[in-house]
């Protein structure tokens, strides 16, 4: 019998690090000047592209009904809850992360580029918004709540 749990918790352990090989599920997001936490984030993994949308806002003053009143294409005037942040990032072949999307700041309506990477055993990921290279650029990190 004591096999029989030995190979279950091996099975279990495998399939929980299999899952967490994939950014796919709930983020919060953490500001990278203050370190205070800034909102919610669902990355979903589809036909090998990473996306994600914001699910809450952590401001204070935030209004559900706020719309991306700064954003320049397709997200102009969204509503901020359910915004689609990050698009079209795939699978890097060099360092395990992903890159070749963009991710939006919803604030400025900015688009930078984007390249993500699993940090931690996948509990953490490090978001890296840049434009032309990656060194002009800021990382966050977020931390995997889901």
């Amino acid at each position: 019998m004591t096999r029989v749990f030995m190979v279950l918790a091996v099975c279990l352990a495998c399939a929980s690090a299999l899952a967490q090989a994939s950014p796919a599920g709930v983020w919060k997001t953490i500001d990278d000047k203050s370190g205070a936490p800034k909102s919610e984030v669902r990355i979903i993994e589809s036909n090998g592209l990473i996306t994600a949308r914001i699910e809450k806002v952590y401001r204070a003053n935030f209004k559900s009904d706020e719309r991306c009143l700064a954003c320049k294409d397709d997200r102009k005037d969204q509503l901020l809850i359910g915004l689609e942040i990050l698009r079209g990032l795939k699978k890097a072949e060099d360092e395990g992360g992903w890159e070749g999307g963009t991710v939006l700041d919803p604030m400025t309506g900015t688009v930078y580029k984007a390249r993500i990477t699993l940090i931690d055993g996948g509990a953490r990921l490090e978001m890296r918004g840049f434009v032309g290279f990656s060194l002009l650029g800021r990382t966050q990190t977020w931390v995997r709540i889901q």
